[in-house]
Protein backbone atom coordinates (compact mmCIF):
# COMPACT_ATOMS: atom_id res chain seq x y z
CA UNK A 1 0.00 0.00 0.00
CA UNK A 2 2.80 2.43 0.97
CA UNK A 3 4.76 1.61 -2.19
CA UNK A 4 1.67 2.28 -4.31
CA UNK A 5 1.15 5.67 -2.65
CA UNK A 6 4.80 6.60 -3.18
CA UNK A 7 4.50 5.70 -6.86
CA UNK A 8 1.36 7.85 -7.14
CA UNK A 9 3.23 10.72 -5.51
CA UNK A 10 6.03 10.53 -8.06
CA UNK A 11 3.47 10.45 -10.89
CA UNK A 12 1.97 13.70 -9.57
CA UNK A 13 5.44 15.27 -9.33
CA UNK A 14 6.11 14.31 -12.97
CA UNK A 15 2.83 15.96 -13.97
CA UNK A 16 3.76 19.07 -11.97
CA UNK A 17 7.12 19.34 -13.74
CA UNK A 18 5.37 19.03 -17.09
CA UNK A 19 3.05 21.91 -16.10
CA UNK A 20 6.09 24.10 -15.46
CA UNK A 21 7.68 23.57 -18.87
CA UNK A 22 7.34 26.25 -21.53
CA UNK A 23 7.41 25.97 -25.30
CA UNK A 24 6.77 27.98 -28.43
CA UNK A 25 3.03 27.62 -27.87
CA UNK A 26 3.12 27.84 -24.05
CA UNK A 27 4.98 30.91 -22.90
CA UNK A 28 4.16 30.81 -19.18
CA UNK A 29 4.50 27.99 -16.67
CA UNK A 30 1.17 26.74 -15.32
CA UNK A 31 1.88 27.45 -11.62
CA UNK A 32 -1.68 26.75 -10.53
CA UNK A 33 -1.73 23.21 -11.96
CA UNK A 34 1.81 22.54 -10.69
CA UNK A 35 0.78 23.55 -7.17
CA UNK A 36 -2.26 21.28 -7.38
CA UNK A 37 -0.13 18.29 -8.45
CA UNK A 38 2.40 18.88 -5.66
CA UNK A 39 -0.51 19.06 -3.18
CA UNK A 40 -1.69 15.63 -4.36
CA UNK A 41 1.86 14.28 -4.17
CA UNK A 42 2.17 15.56 -0.60
CA UNK A 43 -1.01 13.75 0.45
CA UNK A 44 0.27 10.51 -1.11
CA UNK A 45 3.60 10.81 0.73
CA UNK A 46 1.75 11.59 3.97
CA UNK A 47 -0.48 8.53 3.58
CA UNK A 48 2.65 6.44 3.02
CA UNK A 49 4.13 8.00 6.20
CA UNK A 50 6.99 9.50 4.19
CA UNK A 51 6.80 12.74 6.15
CA UNK A 52 10.06 14.32 4.99
CA UNK A 53 9.08 13.89 1.32
CA UNK A 54 5.57 15.12 2.12
CA UNK A 55 7.08 18.24 3.69
CA UNK A 56 9.18 18.90 0.57
CA UNK A 57 6.10 18.47 -1.65
CA UNK A 58 4.07 20.92 0.49
CA UNK A 59 6.90 23.47 0.26
CA UNK A 60 6.93 23.07 -3.54
CA UNK A 61 3.16 23.57 -3.54
CA UNK A 62 3.65 26.75 -1.48
CA UNK A 63 6.35 27.98 -3.87
CA UNK A 64 4.07 27.72 -6.91
CA UNK A 65 1.07 29.20 -5.10
CA UNK A 66 3.33 32.16 -4.25
CA UNK A 67 4.37 32.45 -7.92
CA UNK A 68 0.66 32.41 -8.77
CA UNK A 69 0.01 35.10 -6.11
CA UNK A 70 -2.43 32.87 -4.20
CA UNK A 71 -0.86 33.61 -0.81
CA UNK A 72 -3.59 32.08 1.34
CA UNK A 73 -3.09 28.67 -0.30
CA UNK A 74 0.69 29.09 -0.05
CA UNK A 75 0.36 29.73 3.68
CA UNK A 76 -1.86 26.65 4.08
CA UNK A 77 0.76 24.51 2.35
CA UNK A 78 3.56 25.87 4.58
CA UNK A 79 1.44 25.16 7.65
CA UNK A 80 1.01 21.59 6.40
CA UNK A 81 4.79 21.34 5.97
CA UNK A 82 5.03 22.28 9.64
CA UNK A 83 2.63 19.47 10.54
CA UNK A 84 4.88 17.02 8.69
CA UNK A 85 7.74 18.17 10.93
CA UNK A 86 5.50 17.55 13.94
CA UNK A 87 4.96 13.97 12.75
CA UNK A 88 8.74 13.55 12.83
CA UNK A 89 8.87 15.00 16.36
CA UNK A 90 10.89 17.96 15.04
CA UNK A 91 8.92 20.52 17.01
CA UNK A 92 11.12 23.64 16.69
CA UNK A 93 11.12 23.27 12.89
CA UNK A 94 7.37 22.62 12.92
CA UNK A 95 6.75 25.85 14.83
CA UNK A 96 9.01 27.84 12.46
CA UNK A 97 6.94 26.77 9.45
CA UNK A 98 3.65 27.50 11.25
CA UNK A 99 4.86 30.97 12.30
CA UNK A 100 5.92 31.67 8.70
CA UNK A 101 2.45 30.59 7.54
CA UNK A 102 0.88 32.97 10.08
CA UNK A 103 2.86 35.90 8.69
CA UNK A 104 1.53 35.05 5.23
CA UNK A 105 -2.04 34.80 6.53
CA UNK A 106 -1.62 38.29 7.99
CA UNK A 107 -0.22 39.63 4.70
CA UNK A 108 -3.16 38.04 2.89
CA UNK A 109 -5.65 39.83 5.15
CA UNK A 110 -6.88 36.72 7.02
CA UNK A 111 -5.77 37.47 10.62
CA UNK A 112 -8.32 35.10 12.20
CA UNK A 113 -6.73 32.17 10.38
CA UNK A 114 -3.31 33.40 11.56
CA UNK A 115 -4.44 33.58 15.19
CA UNK A 116 -5.97 30.11 15.08
CA UNK A 117 -2.77 28.70 13.59
CA UNK A 118 -0.72 30.35 16.37
CA UNK A 119 -3.05 28.81 18.94
CA UNK A 120 -2.57 25.36 17.37
CA UNK A 121 1.19 25.90 17.37
CA UNK A 122 1.05 26.82 21.06
CA UNK A 123 -0.76 23.58 21.88
CA UNK A 124 1.83 21.60 19.91
CA UNK A 125 4.86 23.13 21.62
CA UNK A 126 3.41 23.45 25.15
CA UNK A 127 4.35 19.92 26.35
CA UNK A 128 8.04 20.50 25.58
CA UNK A 129 8.65 24.27 25.59
CA UNK A 130 6.45 26.37 27.89
CA UNK A 131 8.24 29.66 27.13
CA UNK A 132 7.59 29.35 23.40
CA UNK A 133 3.97 28.40 24.04
CA UNK A 134 3.50 31.59 26.10
CA UNK A 135 4.92 33.63 23.21
CA UNK A 136 2.61 31.97 20.66
CA UNK A 137 -0.52 32.34 22.82
CA UNK A 138 0.27 36.01 23.45
CA UNK A 139 0.82 36.65 19.73
CA UNK A 140 -2.47 34.94 18.91
CA UNK A 141 -4.25 36.99 21.58
CA UNK A 142 -2.74 40.17 20.12
CA UNK A 143 -4.05 39.33 16.64
CA UNK A 144 -7.58 38.69 17.96
CA UNK A 145 -7.45 41.86 20.08
CA UNK A 146 -6.51 43.95 17.02
CA UNK A 147 -9.58 42.51 15.30
CA UNK A 148 -11.78 43.40 18.33
CA UNK A 149 -12.37 39.70 18.94
CA UNK A 150 -11.98 40.09 22.69
CA UNK A 151 -13.62 36.82 23.73
CA UNK A 152 -11.11 34.84 21.69
CA UNK A 153 -8.24 37.12 22.77
CA UNK A 154 -8.94 36.80 26.49
CA UNK A 155 -9.17 33.00 26.28
CA UNK A 156 -5.66 32.87 24.79
CA UNK A 157 -4.35 35.39 27.31
CA UNK A 158 -5.66 33.07 30.02
CA UNK A 159 -3.56 30.21 28.62
CA UNK A 160 -0.48 32.46 28.65
CA UNK A 161 -1.14 33.65 32.23
CA UNK A 162 -1.42 30.11 33.57
CA UNK A 163 1.83 29.09 31.89
CA UNK A 164 3.60 32.19 33.28
CA UNK A 165 2.51 31.07 36.76
CA UNK A 166 3.79 27.55 36.06
CA UNK A 167 7.11 29.05 34.94
CA UNK A 168 7.16 31.13 38.15
CA UNK A 169 7.40 34.33 36.09
CA UNK A 170 5.01 35.95 38.53
CA UNK A 171 5.69 39.61 37.69
CA UNK A 172 4.65 38.92 34.08
CA UNK A 173 1.73 36.79 35.25
CA UNK A 174 0.46 39.72 37.34
CA UNK A 175 0.51 42.02 34.27
CA UNK A 176 -1.17 39.38 32.08
CA UNK A 177 -3.92 38.77 34.66
CA UNK A 178 -4.68 42.49 34.89
CA UNK A 179 -5.05 42.60 31.11
CA UNK A 180 -7.36 39.56 31.22
CA UNK A 181 -9.46 41.19 33.92
CA UNK A 182 -9.75 44.43 31.93
CA UNK A 183 -10.94 42.49 28.88
CA UNK A 184 -13.52 40.52 30.86
CA UNK A 185 -14.75 43.82 32.28
CA UNK A 186 -15.02 45.26 28.76
CA UNK A 187 -17.16 42.34 27.57
CA UNK A 188 -19.11 42.50 30.88
CA UNK A 189 -18.26 38.98 32.04
CA UNK A 190 -18.13 40.00 35.69
CA UNK A 191 -18.03 36.49 37.27
CA UNK A 192 -14.76 35.91 35.38
CA UNK A 193 -13.48 39.26 36.70
CA UNK A 194 -14.09 37.89 40.21
CA UNK A 195 -12.06 34.76 39.43
CA UNK A 196 -9.23 36.82 37.96
CA UNK A 197 -9.16 38.98 41.09
CA UNK A 198 -8.66 35.84 43.19
CA UNK A 199 -5.85 34.71 40.87
CA UNK A 200 -4.28 38.17 41.10
CA UNK A 201 -4.33 38.09 44.90
CA UNK A 202 -2.60 34.69 44.96
CA UNK A 203 0.06 35.82 42.48
CA UNK A 204 0.75 39.09 44.34
CA UNK A 205 0.99 37.35 47.72
CA UNK A 206 3.46 34.85 46.27
CA UNK A 207 5.40 37.88 45.00
CA UNK A 208 5.35 39.17 48.58
CA UNK A 209 3.35 42.25 47.56
CA UNK A 210 0.45 42.53 50.01
CA UNK A 211 -0.29 46.13 48.92
CA UNK A 212 -0.84 45.09 45.28
CA UNK A 213 -3.04 42.17 46.36
CA UNK A 214 -5.17 44.44 48.56
CA UNK A 215 -5.43 47.00 45.74
CA UNK A 216 -6.81 44.33 43.35
CA UNK A 217 -9.63 43.54 45.77
CA UNK A 218 -10.41 47.21 46.45
CA UNK A 219 -10.55 47.98 42.73
CA UNK A 220 -12.93 45.05 42.24
CA UNK A 221 -15.50 46.58 44.62
CA UNK A 222 -16.62 48.67 41.63
CA UNK A 223 -17.56 45.49 39.69
CA UNK A 224 -21.32 44.76 39.79
CA UNK A 225 -22.00 42.02 42.34
CA UNK A 226 -18.44 41.66 43.66
CA UNK A 227 -18.85 43.25 47.08
CA UNK A 228 -20.27 40.62 49.44
CA UNK A 229 -19.82 37.79 46.92
CA UNK A 230 -18.23 34.47 47.88
CA UNK A 231 -15.07 35.45 46.00
CA UNK A 232 -14.90 38.83 47.73
CA UNK A 233 -15.43 37.45 51.25
CA UNK A 234 -12.78 34.77 50.67
CA UNK A 235 -10.19 37.32 49.53
CA UNK A 236 -10.97 39.73 52.38
CA UNK A 237 -10.58 36.85 54.84
CA UNK A 238 -7.34 35.70 53.17
CA UNK A 239 -5.82 39.18 53.20
CA UNK A 240 -6.81 39.72 56.83
CA UNK A 241 -5.21 36.42 57.84
CA UNK A 242 -2.08 37.16 55.80
CA UNK A 243 -1.77 40.67 57.30
CA UNK A 244 -2.26 39.37 60.86
CA UNK A 245 0.10 36.41 60.26
CA UNK A 246 -2.73 34.03 61.11
CA UNK A 247 -1.60 30.79 59.47
CA UNK A 248 -4.79 28.98 60.40
CA UNK A 249 -7.05 31.52 58.69
CA UNK A 250 -4.87 31.58 55.53
CA UNK A 251 -4.75 27.77 55.45
CA UNK A 252 -8.53 27.54 55.81
CA UNK A 253 -9.24 29.93 52.90
CA UNK A 254 -6.53 28.48 50.63
CA UNK A 255 -7.82 24.95 51.12
CA UNK A 256 -11.47 25.88 50.62
CA UNK A 257 -13.27 24.44 47.56
CA UNK A 258 -13.44 27.93 46.02
CA UNK A 259 -9.65 28.02 45.65
CA UNK A 260 -8.81 24.32 45.43
CA UNK A 261 -11.00 23.90 42.35
CA UNK A 262 -9.54 26.83 40.41
CA UNK A 263 -7.38 26.10 37.36
CA UNK A 264 -4.63 23.79 38.54
CA UNK A 265 -1.81 26.36 38.35
CA UNK A 266 -3.70 28.79 40.62
CA UNK A 267 -4.87 26.01 42.96
CA UNK A 268 -1.20 25.11 43.49
CA UNK A 269 -0.47 28.73 44.36
CA UNK A 270 -3.28 28.63 46.93
CA UNK A 271 -2.27 25.48 48.79
CA UNK A 272 1.41 26.45 48.82
CA UNK A 273 0.84 29.97 50.19
CA UNK A 274 2.72 30.67 53.44
CA UNK A 275 2.46 33.65 55.77
CA UNK A 276 5.77 35.55 56.09
CA UNK A 277 7.06 35.25 59.63
CA UNK A 278 4.50 32.57 60.42
CA UNK A 279 7.19 29.90 60.56
CA UNK A 280 4.77 27.32 59.22
CA UNK A 281 2.83 27.37 62.52
CA UNK A 282 -0.78 28.27 63.00
CA UNK A 283 -1.56 31.25 65.17
CA UNK A 284 -3.24 29.19 67.90
CA UNK A 285 -0.25 26.85 68.13
CA UNK A 286 2.18 29.77 68.32
CA UNK A 287 0.10 31.38 71.05
CA UNK A 288 -0.02 28.21 73.19
CA UNK A 289 1.74 28.22 76.62
CA UNK A 290 5.42 27.24 76.46
CA UNK A 291 4.73 24.08 78.41
CA UNK A 292 2.74 22.64 75.48
CA UNK A 293 5.36 23.43 72.85
CA UNK A 294 7.12 20.06 73.00
CA UNK A 295 4.16 17.73 72.44
CA UNK A 296 0.40 17.29 72.37
CA UNK A 297 -1.78 19.48 70.18
CA UNK A 298 0.94 21.97 69.23
CA UNK A 299 3.23 19.25 67.90
CA UNK A 300 0.32 17.66 66.04
CA UNK A 301 -0.43 20.99 64.39
CA UNK A 302 3.21 21.34 63.32
CA UNK A 303 3.08 17.89 61.77
CA UNK A 304 -0.11 18.75 59.92
CA UNK A 305 1.52 21.93 58.63
CA UNK A 306 4.65 20.05 57.53
CA UNK A 307 2.51 17.97 55.19
CA UNK A 308 1.95 21.09 53.08
CA UNK A 309 5.43 22.55 53.50
CA UNK A 310 6.61 23.86 50.14
CA UNK A 311 3.23 23.20 48.53
CA UNK A 312 2.87 21.60 45.13
CA UNK A 313 4.72 24.18 43.09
Amino acid sequence: MAAQKINEAHEHIAKAEKCLKTSLTKWKPDFDSAASEYAKAAVCFKNAKQYEQAKDAYLKEAEYHTENKTLFHAAKAIEQAGMMMKEQKKMPEAIQYIEKACMMYMENGTPDTAAMALDRAGKLIEPIHLEKAVDLYQKAAGVFENEDRLRQAVELLGKASRLLVRLKRLDEAAVALQKEKNMYKEIENFPMCFKKTTAQVLVHLHRGDYVAADKCVRESYSLPGYSGSEDCVAMETLLQGYDEQDDEQVYRVCNSPLLKYMDNDYAKLAISLKVPGGGGKKKKAAAAPQGGASGGPAAAKDEEEDEYEGGLC
